[in-house]
């Protein structure tokens, strides 16, 4: 059985760099597509960032292209979301999710494993 823990979440600072990790358990984490995802009442579910297995190749969102980095070290079993230059609309609970890449909110909603969140509140 999947499961997925994430952590690193907090209240930043507008400008400033959270890393969120998740942690998977369970077998062959290598054969797995990680994905990023947020989500807020008011936006509903946005997809972030997808990494392949293999970890060379990842997709990010518009939104947080060029500011959010997804990496992944299958020796630990773990993926980050590296996020700097915070914005306030950057605020959201931050879900891991483990199956196939997603690149929009649509797929998103059908990846087999999720975590059970990570709260990020930009705000000064």
């Amino acid at each position: 059985e999947v499961q997925l823990v994430e952590s690193g979440g907090g209240l930043m600072q507008p400008g400033g760099s959270l890393r969120l990790s998740c942690l998977f358990s369970g077998l062959n984490f290598n054969t797995y597509d990680m994905t990023w995802v947020r989500q807020t009442p008011q936006k509903g579910l946005e997809w972030v960032s997808s990494i392949h297995s293999g970890g060379r190749v990842s997709y990010s969102a518009p939104s947080v292209k060029g500011r959010f980095t997804i990496s992944r070290d299958n020796t630990r079993e773990i993926v980050y979301l590296e996020m700097n230059e915070l914005k306030p609309e950057d605020t959201a609970m931050y879900y891991c999710a483990a199956d196939f890449m997603a690149g929009d909110a649509f797929y998103a909603l059908m990846l087999g494993y999720w975590g059970q969140g990570t709260q990020v509140t930009v705000s000064s």
